[in-house]
Order: structure tokens, then C-alpha cells, then sequence
């Protein structure tokens, strides 16, 4: 998956976990497990972009970052 890829499906899970949260008070177990799975999703997607950008900016194969290649990323 590209870079603008990942952004849109990061997007698209934002604007469903704005929508359930949304329901407020009314939320049901339904929206609960929903919005665990979004959250999961969330932190994958996000994973790897910060992972294809520190191989990248360190000259590397953009799917193959170490772990310390993401951590200094994100300095």
C-alpha cells in the first residue's frame, strides 16, 4: 500500500471513529467493538507510514525500517 493509500484509509477510519463517537452517551456494544477494531487498524496504518517514511529518509528499502530507524523518525 502507497503513502496516499494509507492516508485515505487513515482518513476514512478518523471520520467512522468521529461518527460512532458521535452517538455519544447512546453508544452500544456493537460501536464499542467497532471502534476497538478502528483503533487497532489506526495504529497498524500508522505503523507502517512511519515505517516506509524512516526508510526512506535513511536510505533504506522504505518497507524494511528498524525499529530504531522509526524511533529516530519520530525525533
Amino acid at each position: 500500500m502507497a503513502d496516499d493509500d494509507t492516508l485515505g484509509t487513515i482518513h476514512a477510519l478518523v471520520d467512522e471513529e468521529h461518527r460512532l463517537r458521535g452517538h455519544g452517551e447512546a453508544i452500544n456494544d456493537d460501536d464499542r467493538a467497532r471502534l476497538a477494531q478502528i483503533e487497532e487498524q489506526l495504529d497498524q496504518c500508522w505503523d507502517a507510514l512511519r515505517r516506509r517514511r524512516a526508510g526512506r529518509d535513511f536510505g533504506g528499502d522504505p518497507g524494511e525500517a528498524t525499529a530504531k530507524q522509526v524511533h529516530d523518525y519520530l525525533q
